[in-house]
């Protein structure tokens, strides 16, 4: 077995979650997750969305392009300030989602779901006690 070269290193993982349908996109992840749409990509008129959407250092991908990513993933997100960000989604009164904190034991957990079926789970390690 070969010893793993020490100079590789990943910076970022950036989920690629599909969409199907713009305005839900948008009041989803920007108007109730409170994310910067950064760029957004056509191939030409009349195709499919992608964009980058990004806040506190989560970058995810957003595709309306069939074969990009499976509806329905789920993404597993580390994070601090767990309750700061439950309070403001709550108080954007969406009227489809509604998330709480729940302790587990490997952590704070916060569960949203997008309107396509993909799940962002958000997790804060507990802190000692």
């Amino acid at each position: 077995m070969s010893t793993p070269d020490r100079t590789i290193r990943f910076n970022q993982t950036c989920p690629i979650l599909r969409i199907f349908d713009e305005a839900k996109t948008r009041e989803f992840y920007v108007d109730f997750l409170g994310f910067s749409l950064d760029w957004e990509h056509r191939f030409g008129d009349d195709f499919p969305l992608y964009a980058q959407v990004s806040r506190a250092g989560l970058v995810l991908h957003l595709s309306g392009h069939h074969g990009d990513a499976t509806p329905g993933s789920t993404s597993f997100v580390r994070m601090a300030g767990i309750h700061a960000f439950q309070a403001e989604l709550g108080a954007h009164n969406y009227v489809h989602a509604k998330p709480s904190v729940e302790s587990l034991p490997w952590g704070l957990v916060m569960t949203v779901t997008d309107p396509f079926g993909n799940t962002l789970r958000f997790c804060e390690v507990k802190p000692e006690p």
